[in-house]
């Protein structure tokens, strides 16, 4: 959106979840906790396995990387939203609004692949054990995530200059963040070159990595099935529960927030879509990976000295 003299914007309006004076303080008190939550939750797994040599394997590498982008892609959006709530302001600027966006697209396409790089990990832990070491080794890891950064990235960028070529005299946005297809849906100018970019990209880039982790685990399965004992398969299966897990949680809220309608009417479901997407999936990752995993475990009991 391109602000112009007399007619564009520099101020945005996030109408947030309620107008209810009362129910702020409620609003602050549940966010600021889960945000307190993801971001130590995160961290914990994040510095217990770059402190634990143990945990210095492909798989952990990739679920650390993935701890610090869920850490930046909440922090793109709940500390303005709780600064609004507190100095009881619902705006924020043009500049910062395209930030959000730029940032939210970048870390939401980072959780993307590296959920797929950790279902080829486990590929290749499963259905290649004895070449595992040699094929996953430091320097395919490490390119795996410049790949990651770089695919998002460009993604990132496309999507914010495409938002640059719209424009609009007033804009509320009824959301508590600077949301892509929210923003694009309130713009008065001609957003249909928007919408085709928003939708095959995301097609392209959500559907190709979520249709690789699907084939990642045909084949994990057909593998699982030629083990003969039954604790062999509970062995290889229970590896992949938790990464099963978060891309099950990752891939529903992210439709919930995509696939939304459009109309004025669904614009509460939309919220909680995007709650769950960018608010409660990071918060449950750390949960969800160390409840089952008891190399986590004991990593965080070794590093907060139990």
């Amino acid at each position: 959106m391109v602000p112009s003299n007399g007619t564009g914007i520099s101020l945005f309006l996030l109408l947030g979840f309620s107008e209810e004076p009362a129910l702020q303080p409620l609003i602050f008190g549940l966010f600021l906790s889960m945000y307190l939550i993801t971001v130590f939750g995160n961290l914990l797994i994040f510095l217990a396995i770059s402190s634990d040599s143990h945990l210095h394997t492909p798989m952990y590498f990739f679920l650390s990387n993935l701890s610090f982008v869920d850490i930046c892609f909440t922090s793109t959006t709940i500390p303005k939203m709780l600064w609004n709530i507190q100095t009881q302001s619902k705006f924020i600027t043009y500049e910062g609004c395209i930030s959000q966006i730029y940032f939210l697209v970048l870390f939401a396409g980072l959780d993307d692949f590296l959920l797929t790089v950790m279902a080829f990990d486990r590929f290749v832990a499963i259905c290649r054990p004895l070449h595992y070491t040699v094929l996953m080794n430091p320097r395919l890891c490490g390119l795996l995530v410049l790949m990651s950064w770089t695919m998002s990235a460009l993604n990132s960028l496309v999507h914010t200059l495409m938002m640059l070529r719209l424009s609009c005299r007033v804009l509320e946005i009824p959301h508590f963040s600077c949301e892509l297809n929210q923003v694009v849906r309130g713009s008065c100018s001609d957003n249909f070159l928007n919408y085709v970019t928003v939708y095959v990209v995301s097609g392209l880039l959500g559907g190709g990595p979520f249709a690789g982790i699907l084939y990642s685990y045909s084949k994990i399965v057909s593998s699982i099935r030629r083990i003969s004992s039954a604790q062999g398969k509970y062995k290889a299966f229970s590896t992949c529960v938790s990464h099963l897990s978060a891309v099950a949680l990752f891939y529903c809220t992210a439709l919930g927030v995509y696939l939304s309608p459009a109309d004025s009417h669904s614009s509460y479901s939309g919220v909680t879509a995007s709650v769950m997407y960018n608010v409660v999936t990071p918060m449950l990752n750390p949960f969800i990976y160390s409840l089952r995993n008891k190399d986590i475990k004991g990593a965080l009991k070794r590093f907060i000295g139990l």
